[in-house]
């Protein structure tokens, strides 16, 4: 019998790019499932005419649901793409775990995904895995440091840049989560000391091999915890975002600013006046997105050593990253081949960068390191 694996946000903007990867899969049942029915049965029968894998659709709500509900639809793995996870709990965890079914979610709110280590005893007395940020951050950023840090004697400095292209539309929760950050404060170590920073303040510009030079912001992450309880070596962990668009990047940084000095209380009251915005320019930009992640440190010789892994997404194709540690795992727990062990634990270092790429070689996604000056 196939596994099913059932996607919670299936329709969403990142929950129906894993349903299409996973929809290739000739073993697997795919559960399209969210609050309405309706978009859920679209969804399936838009996928339906490339599936290989068996499709359904489900009515539930994440953060509202119960032991019982996800027992009657009988997943082995569920995927939680419904996101914003800054305003969730982990209710659809828990009934998981009740459920017997292991759990993956996409998050990369930093309390969220790292406090889901309070379900790891009662994950590991289920006999189920439980894993929480399978996304472009931590899961990605720790593939790429584990798979580059070998060529270093330390690892003194790591950053990550990251920036997708202004042609793809995540969404009114999604982007109102981002402007949320705008002009709060972060927590992060600088040069070995604790720091504090703001968010989508910190302009910095960066240039991302294939894609061009972008400005970048401090935001929020899980990494700026994990790193450093990795790797007692590392003494500046730093992470940045960035909007395509030049205009669009000051315009946030500014009024991150005007956050910072009382004039606005909350950026995201903004939402749709700025998505309207963001609308009628969608013009500008491009389908073009990318990651920088920068190791500084000292080399195996004693002397100082840089290495920069980039990642350049073309042709559209940049949405898909933030989805397939999501897709690795789930196909791995669901096949029970190589399975992360039980227990509930940050997507840190559970899977190889190898495997990423391997997945996603069908897409205009390329991957090259250098090392700058």
């Amino acid at each position: 019998m196939p596994s099913r694996v059932l996607i919670v946000g299936g329709y969403g903007a990142f929950g129906a790019l894993a349903a299409q990867r996973l929809v290739r899969e000739t073993d697997l049942h795919l559960i399209i499932a969210g609050r309405s029915r309706e978009r859920a049965q679209s969804a399936v029968a838009q996928l339906k005419r490339t599936a290989l894998a068996g499709l359904e659709a489900a009515a539930l709500d994440a953060i509202a649901i119960d032991r019982y509900q996800l027992a009657r639809l009988a997943p082995t793995v569920v995927i939680n793409a419904s996101g914003p996870f800054q305003a969730h709990n982990y209710t659809l965890a828990r009934a998981a775990i009740a459920a017997g079914c292991h759990y993956i979610d996409l998050a990369d709110a930093r309390s969220f995904v790292t406090g889901i280590t309070a379900l790891d005893e009662a994950a590991k007395a289920a006999n189920v895995t439980v894993i929480s940020g399978a996304s472009s951050v931590p899961g990605l950023s720790s593939a790429v440091y584990t798979a580059t840090k070998p060529s270093f004697a330390a690892v003194h400095a790591l950053e990550i840049y990251l920036s997708p292209g202004n042609h793809f539309n995540p969404g009114g929760a999604t982007t109102r989560s981002v402007l949320g950050g705008a002009g709060c404060a972060i927590q992060m170590r600088e040069a070995g000391q604790a720091a504090t920073v703001y968010g989508w303040q910190g302009l910095r510009r960066r240039n991302i091999p294939g894609i061009g030079r972008r400005w970048f912001g401090y935001v929020d992450v899980p990494d700026l915890d994990l790193f450093p309880a990795a790797d007692p070596n590392l003494r500046t962990v730093r992470f940045q975002a960035g909007v395509e668009v030049s205009l669009f990047h000051l315009g946030l940084w500014a009024l991150a600013g005007a956050r910072r000095a009382g004039l606005i209380s909350d950026v995201a009251a903004l939402t749709k006046p700025l998505m309207r915005i963001r609308d009628v320019l969608s013009f500008l930009g491009s389908d073009r997105g990318g990651m920088l992640i920068r190791l500084s440190g000292t080399g195996h010789d004693g002397k100082p050593l840089k290495l920069d892994w980039s990642l350049a997404a073309l042709n559209g194709d940049g949405p898909f990253i933030p989805t397939i540690a999501s897709v690795i795992l789930a196909k791995r727990l669901a096949r029970g081949i190589d399975p992360p062990p039980a227990g509930a634990t940050p997507c840190f270092g559970l899977f190889t960068l190898d495997a990423f790429m391997s997945e996603i070689a069908d897409l205009q996604i390329h991957a090259r390191v250098d090392t700058p000056r």
